[in-house]
């Protein structure tokens, strides 16, 4: 009997030896796996701190180029303006000289009219026929403007 349950308590203490061994190693394991677990979660939140830094840098970047871009084009814009304002100017001076001309060229028609209903009326053209009493508008005096030069300026025109 004293064998038995000297075989038998060498059983059980084995045996608890045995089951005190496994868990001291699963416990080991266990701690393996959760430094392991540590060390894949540090090396991914680094991945992703890394991510989030190359994204914040592409982004950066991207505002620098569009900031680039932006001033070109209102450069651009400026430039187009100021060329605008410029034709705009020559075409209200233009106008103020087709105007002017076209009023040079109506009262010349009046007087070729004029001289030709007189050359018709008389037979022949004279040199008194600009000078009627009532008529100032042929008078030689105030035909002055003949001989000035077109001179308009944008102010004239809004």
């Amino acid at each position: 009997m004293a064998s038995s349950s000297g075989t038998s308590s060498g059983s059980g203490s084995s045996s608890l030896l045995q089951n005190s061994g496994s868990e001291e190693d699963l416990q080991v394991l266990m701690d393996q796996r959760k430094r392991k677990r540590m060390i894949s979660n540090r090396e991914s939140a680094r991945r992703s701190r890394m991510r989030k830094q190359k994204h914040l840098d592409d982004l950066v970047a991207q505002v620098a180029q569009l900031r680039k871009e932006n001033q070109q084009i209102l450069t651009s814009v400026n430039l187009t303006t100021e060329q605008y304002l410029r034709v705009e100017s020559d075409n209200s001076v233009l106008r103020a000289q087709a105007s002017e001309l076209s009023h040079r060229l109506d009262s010349l028609n009046e007087i070729i009219d004029y001289m030709n209903l007189n050359a018709s009326n008389n037979g022949a053209f004279t040199a008194n026929t600009f000078i009627e009493p009532n008529n100032g508008f042929f008078d030689p005096k105030n035909m002055g403007y003949l001989n000035h030069p077109i001179m308009a300026s944008a102010d004239l025109w809004p």
